[in-house]
């Protein structure tokens, strides 16, 4: 299978998820969907996740200077919640 963007592979996947929910086909076809499906759902996965690896977020220090530093959720969501106290006050 050729390396296809993120969204044609959502996509298609949600296709397939919609095709085995409906359950008008055979069973042999809906396995070999269920199949497609994993296929389709570990490449999002890996692009996901590869996605993820890249994202950088740009902070301001105090002094003015910018820090490049990787992403991580954890950080990112400690400072969402400082910024919002920041406005409350």
């Amino acid at each position: 299978m050729a390396e296809m963007k993120f969204e044609e592979g959502l996509k298609k996947l949600e296709k397939i998820v919609g095709e085995l929910e409906d359950g008008a086909i055979s069973l042999d076809e809906a396995l070999e969907k269920y199949e497609e499906g994993i296929r389709l759902s570990k490449q999002c996965a890996k692009r996901l996740e590869a996605a993820k690896k890249k994202v950088e977020i740009l902070l301001k220090s105090e002094d003015g200077s910018i820090e490049l530093r990787p992403f991580d959720e954890k950080t990112a969501e400690e400072e969402k919640g400082q910024e919002t106290r920041k406005k409350r006050e």
